[in-house]
């Protein structure tokens, strides 16, 4: 379906969205989603009217004009919003199409920290230092009342109850709601269930929750349904429930030895959109920014490869990039573009690691920086074989006096071979 400037919409609010909100969405989904679908979100709760539950009617050419982007560039900031369980749209289909846009809350800051999807996928958007202090900005601070006494009133001893009118049911009355994620489910996770036995799992005690995050595991650690079998066996405690807790363990404990300590996914990741040039200019500068950004490091060391599958050797070394060192996915694609180019197609891991270990140190975070530096460098390395190539031997070119040999010294110089 074509969304059209003339299209309208309205924005029904479908929860309680407060200063938290706005905290946890710059904070932790802004780097998973990028600038624009943030943007996209505030303005639609921006469109509520005073009592923030409803708009009035508006047209997708006031939301352009308002945001001064283009309706493609609206309806992908969309289509993350839904993805991530931020909105849900509803379509009336007519001359002029209708829509409803209904705004869900974030998760708590708990729930989103402890979502092995968003956690990881925002650990490697922003590398482990900055999610470090993402996580740090919402703990709450430990504070030792050992020496402390409870003295709060209770409400039995403060308040009078009465019992003289009817509670009227309170069922429709707003209240924080979520959205959760919607992971593909490649896996036949009931048929998966029925073959471990009753004796091993209590079949009853898998509930929706668990249900979601056995799927959302399988897709973050890319599992099979032997793997999964086993890793869930494995983490059924005495009363043959399954421990959540103990089945992330195991997940990431298993993940990290197949893969040699290694965090799951990180080559398939993309330039996160925060880090991103907003505007091309259409130069040819411009486009190889655009590839570097939009292409994953495993995409990419496929293309330089002519389709062929990279090694496990770069792969590792690749994630070595990202993990240790911290590099974004587009800044690692102009150094395995650079690596190759002066150094004869080679990715020499020592050689990759020195340039990385500089790039860390320099900050280097964009893949306009990335590209700055590597020409930076190669001006340099430019200018010192000009120099090595001035700086001649003291002998070079130099012209010296030429004395004919007389008579007296040929003499010599023949009874001197004689002796030898």
């Amino acid at each position: 379906m074509n969304l059209l400037p003339a299209d309208t919409y309205i924005v029904k609010n479908a929860t309680i969205l407060n200063n938290e909100s706005r905290l946890v969405l710059i904070k932790l989904y802004q780097p998973i989603i990028g600038t624009v679908a943030i943007n996209l979100y505030f303005t639609l709760w921006s469109n509520l009217d005073a009592s923030q539950i409803i708009s009035t009617e508006y047209t997708h050419h006031n939301l352009m004009a308002e945001m001064r982007i283009k309706l493609e560039d609206i309806l992908e900031a969309r289509e993350k919003l839904e993805a991530i369980g931020l909105l849900k749209t509803y379509l009336k289909k007519g001359s002029i199409n209708n829509y409803i846009y209904e705004l869900y809350s974030p998760l708590e800051p708990s729930e989103f920290f402890d979502n092995p999807i968003l956690a990881t996928t925002l650990v490697s958007n922003i590398g482990k230092a900055e999610y470090e202090k993402a996580l740090n900005i919402f703990k709450v601070p430990s504070i030792d009342i050992k020496e402390y006494t409870d003295i709060s009133a209770s409400f039995m001893n403060t308040f009078e109850v009465t019992s003289d009118f009817e509670v009227s049911d309170a069922k429709n009355v707003r209240k924080i709601k979520n959205v959760d994620l919607v992971v593909d489910e490649n896996i036949d996770l009931n048929g998966m269930l029925g073959l471990i036995p009753s004796e091993i799992l209590n079949h009853r005690s898998i509930t929706k929750d668990t249900k979601s995050l056995i799927y959302k595991l399988a897709y973050i650690y890319n599992l099979d349904e032997e793997e999964l079998s086993e890793l869930i066996r494995n983490s059924v405690n005495e009363r043959k429930i399954i421990d959540k807790n103990l089945l992330r363990s195991n997940c990431h404990n298993y993940y990290t030895f197949e893969h040699q300590n290694m965090t799951p996914s990180l080559i398939y990741k993309k330039q996160p959109e925060y880090l991103r040039r907003q505007v091309g200019d259409g130069t040819r500068k411009s486009k190889q920014i655009y590839t570097f950004e939009t292409t994953s490091p495993y995409d990419f060391l496929t293309g330089k490869n002519k389709g062929i599958k990279p090694s496990k050797r770069d792969l590792l070394l690749v994630e070595d990039l990202m993990v240790d060192y911290d590099l974004p996915p587009g800044v690692v694609n102009v150094l395995i573009d650079y690596v190759l180019r002066i150094n004869d197609n080679k990715l020499t891991k020592n050689f990759v690691l020195t340039i990385a270990n500089q790039w860390k140190r320099s900050n280097i975070k964009t893949v306009e920086e990335a590209m700055a530096i590597c020409k930076k460098e190669n001006k340099n390395k430019s200018k010192n074989r000009t120099i090595k190539k001035e700086e001649k031997p003291n002998w070079f070119d130099k012209k010296f006096e030429e004395n004919v040999a007389t008579s007296d010294d040929i003499a010599a110089l023949e009874a001197s071979l004689k002796d030898l």
